[in-house]
């Protein structure tokens, strides 16, 4: 580490240098992420894109006495090595490291735990209208990506923060980009307005008057006259401006003599306030400048290369994008939507084959279920893919907008289950329990990949909504007995000692644990369930007559989980003198982030470490063996 980084443990010691120092900082910082995050993967083009936003907010804020807020939290590795976790920050997105993202267990300067985007603005506005209660005068400042105006909930922050004339400044880091390449009507227009020659021939002056405006009784009139007179050249801030805030901007986001004293001036303002910044993300970084979108999140790789150290097969996402476009093809009813994230869910194929027939609704996921919604509603079969964390942002539209009109729209869930490093913001634990609940919708959940092609291909033949969830990784096939039929469980291998019961892919750890026990001379009986909804009743009754043990298992939450289903299945049945049920799943608890093998060690979700838990619970059960 060079000089100038290794003077800085917190942002008290930044505000002690100079600032023709800290564009030496900045290059230091981000040779220090590029190192680290090559190592240990992570959220590289972001981050890097942040780094003097980042420097610059500390060095003019007075934080943590000032109130900074991150929206999802993607571009704050520098903010973090800033705020005293240089020296941890090589456990980054460790088990019982440092988190990807802003953790307020970890650190003061961290407000929230945030991984979901569309979310700052209301905190800070909390915040910011909590301390106007309390009588206290620290800032209070979101920082939000323009991709992040695609969702509701900051549309919906901007209007109040307005009509309440919050103290509140939003600096808007404005990259063409949340994890793919932003869209909407309003990315379309920031982006119109930073590429107009009346903002280029304009934008030194307004830099200008940034840096030399002056708050003084004697200079405001002067001031405030010039900002409208750039404002009226530039246009960009009526929208803002109509929404009751003020607007600077565009400014570069990388220009440290423009940013600082920018910054410094408009902190010092009150009222709702947006300053908005350029930046470019993957700055500094050839790779990651070239290429974004694959930098987002990344697995170690060679920096001197770029090129990825841990270089996969066809995982689950290929599996189903493949299956998709092999169904589009057949059937021309069949529309593909997603969220802001058409590579991560594998519908860029999609798009390839069928531009017409795909949508990119932007950070937007209440919006994608009530598109889907009226899609469905005039025939066409609209599959929604999103990621099992972020769909529970649409929790509302899945019931109201899809279930309770009994609407033929396919949930593809990507990520569900465990996802390893991105931690508790993104693990996909919550889905079993929050769709199995809901009137008319079926849930499916496949062994492996060769059933989540029958299972997309038995979607598209439903007339009701249907979920579909499979995890993050390669993709596998395992030994098949049964056909899939609606609403039917299947017997992967018989026994009479004891019956597992497992949900999805972990059955390729059922199957690795019965083969343990086998080798100690027990046979278990392992089922692959297939249905979270319907359960295979005939199958769980037929299962209480034969065993009087039967373990559950599932990569989700327990609570309200597949196994309680189960449970209240027998429960309804009276059959639970008959037969005893133990649950292996998550507890009720959020998950860490951690290196998903070693999450699936923690949580008997893997071979070995399931045999033991299930060791153990034969010598807590009352009975083990068959009637």
């Amino acid at each position: 580490m060079d000089m100038v980084l290794e003077s800085i443990n917190s942002p008290q010691d930044l505000r002690r240098i100079k600032q023709e120092k800290l564009n030496d900082l900045a290059a230091e910082i981000r040779e220090f992420i590029i190192k680290v995050v090559s190592d240990k993967g992570g959220h590289l083009a972001s981050s890097l894109g942040a780094v003097e936003l980042c420097i610059a907010l500390h060095y003019c804020l007075n934080t943590p006495e000032d109130t900074l807020v991150f929206d999802v939290g993607h571009q704050t590795y520098a903010h973090k090595i800033l705020t005293g976790r240089k020296d941890k920050f090589y456990t980054l997105r460790q088990y019982e490291g440092l988190s990807g993202f802003p953790n307020f267990y970890e650190s003061v300067y961290d407000t929230y735990i945030s991984g979901h985007a569309s979310t700052a603005i209301s905190w800070a506005q909390g915040i910011a209208e909590a301390k106007r209660l309390k009588k206290e005068t620290s800032k209070t400042v979101a920082v939000v990506g323009d991709g992040s105006l695609s969702g509701g909930m900051c549309f919906e922050a901007l209007n109040s923060c307005g009509h309440a004339k919050t103290d509140l400044l939003v600096v808007l880091n404005h990259n063409e980009m949340s994890i793919s390449p932003s869209v909407g009507a309003l990315s379309n227009y920031l982006t119109r307005i930073i590429s107009a020659p009346i903002y280029n021939r304009a934008r030194k002056e307004l830099e200008n008057f940034l840096q030399s405006f002056s708050l003084t009784k004697k200079l405001a009139a002067k001031a405030r006259k010039l900002e409208e007179n750039i404002k009226g050249l530039l246009i960009p801030g009526v929208f803002f401006e109509e929404l009751g805030f003020r607007y600077f901007g565009p400014i570069d986001g990388h220009d440290l003599d423009v940013l600082v004293p920018a910054l410094g001036n408009i902190s010092e303002l009150s009222g709702p306030r947006i300053l908005h910044v350029i930046t470019k993300k993957g700055k500094g970084y050839v790779f990651s400048e070239k290429n974004p979108e694959v930098y987002h999140g990344i697995s170690s790789f060679d920096k001197d290369t770029g090129e990825c150290m841990n270089r996969k097969g066809r995982n689950f996402t290929r599996v189903f994008a493949e299956k998709l476009v092999d169904l589009g093809r057949k059937d021309e009813n069949i529309a593909a939507i997603t969220a802001a994230m058409p590579t991560g869910t594998g519908l860029c194929l999609f798009k390839e084959n069928f531009p017409e027939r795909f949508y990119d609704v932007g950070i937007a996921e209440s919006h994608a279920v009530g598109f889907a919604s009226g899609l469905a509603k005039k025939g066409v079969k609209p599959v929604v893919a999103i990621y099992s964390t972020f769909l529970q942002r649409a929790f509302d539209q899945i019931i109201h907008d899809v279930a309770l009109q009994d609407l033929g729209v396919i949930f593809a869930i990507d990520r569900a289950g465990l996802v390893g490093e991105d931690g508790p913001t993104h693990h996909g634990v919550f889905d079993i329990g929050y769709l199995r609940m809901i009137p008319n919708m079926v849930c499916m959940a496949p062994k492996d990949a060769r059933e989540l092609e029958d299972m997309l291909e038995m979607a598209a033949e439903l007339k009701h909504p249907v979920s579909i969830r499979y995890p993050r990784g390669e993709s596998f096939y395992l030994e098949s007995k049964n056909k899939l039929e609606f609403g039917k469980a299947e017997i992967l291998r018989d026994g009479e000692d004891f019956c597992i019961i497992a949900l999805g892919t972990v059955s390729k750890a059922a199957l690795e644990c019965a083969d343990n026990f086998q080798r100690e001379g027990l046979n278990p009986c392992l089922v692959n369930a297939r249905f979270i909804k319907p359960l295979d009743e005939e199958m769980l009754r037929e299962i209480a007559e034969r065993f009087s043990l039967v373990i559950t298992l599932e990569e989700g939450n327990l609570a309200g989980g597949f196994g309680d289903g189960v449970l209240e299945f027998y429960e309804k049945e009276n059959m639970l003198q008959k037969v005893e049920i133990f649950r292996i799943g998550l507890p009720d608890e959020f998950i860490p982030a951690g290196e998903k093998n070693s999450l699936y060690r923690i949580y008997a979700l893997e071979g070995n470490s399931l045999f033991l838990r299930i060791k153990q619970i034969l010598q807590q059960s009352h009975v083990s063996k068959t009637r």
